[in-house]
């Protein structure tokens, strides 16, 4: 919840005092929409004969054709955007590959990851082998799909799926106990970015939230500033009583002997360019942490060859990479569902190994 509060702009810490200014620069949702644009654009899948043989390059693309279906049927274009914005703010993410009896087609949904619980083998965290899924649905929600009537207006569902077995609860109370129809669990758990030895991924919120929340304080204070220089302070010395004085144009102020008037200059003394380049410091201390060169924004101060465009880009392409490596398993993971679903209710046998065959074409990042 903190995580999807800082995305979403709420970034200041404390209660807020009366007459306190809280600007709020988000350059952390920025950060999170450009990698994510960047990583997802022009993805294909596709897949490789096992031979040269014309039947098993028929089989190729009659399965290539089946997922090409599956997207479309499921808009998995945007499904894969929503979902890759998701896995960055909150540092994992999910797809259930699910077969739908009434419609008699693959179903691709994205759950929230912050209901999922997993159980995995000790010492391998590759081995998934139960999966709870909660969520919450309306009443009459729950009687038409899962023919029970909740207690309440809005009840509680758990889902706990192994290979073998899929249990149903509904605010407790088990509705449901029934032979997993699959054979296999229907979800694909993936991280964003991934610690060594752990299962659950994190953020990329996580390394720009202190410099963002300063970024913010230091932006908010400079304002303070420039708006107090542009109204100006009176200050009287050696006057004891001051009555009507105002700073306009034409006004006229009465004061006694041995008084002085002058107006404060907030400004003297160079204050606003320490300002100015402590910002400037936060600022590129933002980009280099979330590893978002300026360049990958469009701004370039300077015509750039290829290679150099490359080479000022390194930082991004090398984040994009190691989150690609991740993505290619989970979609060649999520891909293998669809065609064993297709095969399994839809009567569609491709003869394909996904273990071998799948693949995922990515568009270069670079023109």
């Amino acid at each position: 919840r903190d995580l999807l509060d800082f995305y979403a702009g709420r970034q200041w810490q404390g209660r807020e005092h009366r007459g306190e200014r809280r600007l709020v620069f988000n350059y952390a949702r920025a950060f999170v929409e450009k990698m994510t644009s960047f990583l997802v654009a022009g993805t294909s899948f596709a897949v490789d004969p096992v031979s040269a043989a014309p039947a098993d390059e028929e089989n190729a693309r009659r399965a290539e054709a089946a997922l090409l279906g599956v997207c479309r049927a499921n808009n998995l274009e945007q499904l894969d955007l929503e979902t890759e914005t998701d896995c960055a703010v909150l540092g994992d993410a999910c797809y259930k590959v699910t077969w739908d009896a009434a419609d008699k087609r693959v179903r691709v949904t994205a759950p929230d990851v912050q209901g999922l619980y997993a159980w995995w083998a000790p010492g391998d965290l590759s081995r998934v082998w139960k999966i709870a899924s909660r969520y919450r649905l309306d009443a009459a929600s729950v009687t038409a799909d899962c023919g029970y009537t909740p207690r309440t207006q809005e009840a509680e569902l758990v889902e706990v799926w192994t290979e073998r077995d899929f249990e149903l609860y509904c605010d407790g109370e088990p509705v449901a106990a029934r032979p997993n129809p699959y054979r296999f669990l229907p979800f694909v758990l993936y991280p964003n970015l991934r610690d060594p030895k752990t299962f659950w991924g994190t953020s990329d919120l996580l390394p720009v939230m202190e410099s963002q929340r300063e970024l913010n304080r230091a932006m908010s204070q400079l304002s303070r500033i420039l708006e107090l220089s542009g109204n100006p302070i009176a200050v009287l010395e050696n006057v004891e009583e001051s009555e009507d004085i105002a700073v306009r144009p034409g006004a006229v102020w009465n004061l006694p002997q041995d008084a002085r008037a002058y107006l404060l200059d907030l400004l003297q003394g160079g204050g606003v360019s320490l300002h100015i380049a402590y910002i400037d410091m936060l600022y590129r201390a933002l980009h280099d942490l979330s590893e978002s060169p300026r360049a990958a924004f469009g701004a370039l101060e300077r015509d750039l060859s290829g290679i150099a465009l490359e080479m000022e880009l390194q930082p991004l392409l090398q984040k994009i990479a190691r989150k690609r490596i991740i993505r290619t398993a989970a979609y060649n993971r999520r891909n293998a569902m669809i065609l064993r679903l297709l095969a399994q209710f839809g009567g569609q046998d491709f003869g394909i190994d996904p273990e071998r065959q799948l693949r995922v074409h990515w568009k270069p990042v670079l023109p």
